[in-house]
């Protein structure tokens, strides 16, 4: 979480150098970093979500191959759980709102919006485990259960990213 932070302010011109030494500039600079490590996260967070996304539609097309097409809607209710959230990650707002918005966000709550973010990614080896399971599982009379499972993480995710919307919405 804080690598990505570091980098982002690494990454500082000799000018926003400069400007963060005038009083209250650098207040506004390490909050516009952290915006920036924000989204970078994001879309870290759903670019590997992603990833689980397309693991699972190569076992639908296992499953379709192996006879399992009773299971077919189950998993696809894991699917678009987890293309939900993908879509909803990738298109929030950056928990930050600029100079002139109307939503203003101090730097100790972005602080909790960018740790929101940082357990979305660390879901990520729930998700995964639990592909792998169901994986393991295609061909077994552990089938129907490992479908449970994975959707129950896949609303896991969605929870889990709802419950930062509702923090960005109690902010403002």
């Amino acid at each position: 979480m804080s690598d990505i932070f570091d980098k982002v302010t690494e990454d500082h011109d000799p000018i926003k150098k400069l400007i963060a030494k005038i009083p209250g500039f650098k207040g506004y600079i390490e909050r516009g970093d952290r915006r920036m490590s924000d989204k970078l996260l994001r879309e870290k967070v759903a670019d590997e979500y992603e990833g689980y996304y397309q693991r699972i539609s190569g076992l639908q097309r296992a499953l379709i191959s192996q006879g399992g097409l009773a299971y077919i809607d189950d998993l696809e209710n894991a699917a678009i759980k987890l293309r939900q959230f993908i879509d909803r990650v990738r298109t929030a707002s950056y928990g930050y709102a600029g100079l002139f918005d109307a939503i203003k966000i101090k730097e100790e709550e972005l602080s909790t919006i960018y740790q929101y973010d940082a357990d979305l990614l660390e879901k990520g080896s729930t998700v995964s485990a639990a592909i792998d399971n169901l994986e393991a599982s295609i061909g077994t009379e552990g089938l129907p259960a490992s479908l449970r499972h994975l959707i129950a993480v896949a609303q896991e995710c969605v929870d889990l990213f709802n419950t930062r919307s509702n923090a960005l919405k109690g902010i403002g």
